[in-house]
């Protein structure tokens, strides 16, 4: 309920997929965690941070330090807004996931949470989300179009397992010109990523 509250992108772009997670599907990702013992205590990442619905439900959830990385700055401003609204203190971090930088500014934690693009504007361009992800925790939940699950194993073979997967649906509303219905049912999986230590 309180996930469905936060305000959303005002100029999303149809280059980096800013789609809103729809809270009913951030709210099942997040209880998923919370459940599994990866969010209550836990240093959580939220990568594509957004306007903040991961982050802002993962602090919720009691999570003890929270940070979103997100390229937006104005998406930053919103979810700064949204956190305020609700009461919680995640940290929002502008940064760009192809900066080979990026993960010693941030360092480590225990879970990282994330909604990375599909790739249809952009070809492979849930790798970066997927190469950072796994440098900065052992745990990882993404959102994936159905179907991804045999292409993110590939891709991770021998960094990481899928060791859950977890059927959904991801409600787009129409945000772009190139969208003909007002909203669009896209079949999904939460897949939960564990890294196989070395």
């Amino acid at each position: 309920m309180k996930l469905s509250g936060l305000s959303e992108f005002p100029h999303p772009s149809p280059r980096y997929e800013q789609y809103q997670t729809p809270p009913g599907l951030a709210a099942r990702l997040l209880y998923h965690a919370f459940v599994k013992g990866d969010i209550q205590g836990k240093r959580v990442c939220d990568l594509g941070s957004g306007t903040g619905i991961f982050s802002i439900g993962a602090a919720l959830l009691g999570a003890e330090d929270v940070v979103g990385v997100e390229l937006d700055g104005e998406a930053i401003r919103v979810a700064k807004e949204n956190a305020i609204r609700l009461e919680v203190g995640p940290r929002f971090i502008q940064g760009d996931l192809r900066d080979p930088g990026l993960p010693l500014l941030l360092g480590t934690f225990d879970t990282v949470v994330m909604n990375p693009p599909f790739g249809s504007q952009n070809a492979h361009a849930d790798r970066p989300f997927l190469d950072t992800a796994l440098g900065l925790a052992g745990v990882v939940y993404g959102i994936f179009n159905a179907g991804s699950r045999d292409f993110v194993a590939s891709y991770i073979h021998g960094r990481a397992c899928i060791d859950e997967a977890i059927g959904g649906t991801f409600s787009m509303k129409r945000t772009f010109f190139f969208h003909k219905r007002e909203t669009q049912d896209i079949a999904v999986e939460i897949l939960r990523l564990r890294r196989v230590e070395s």
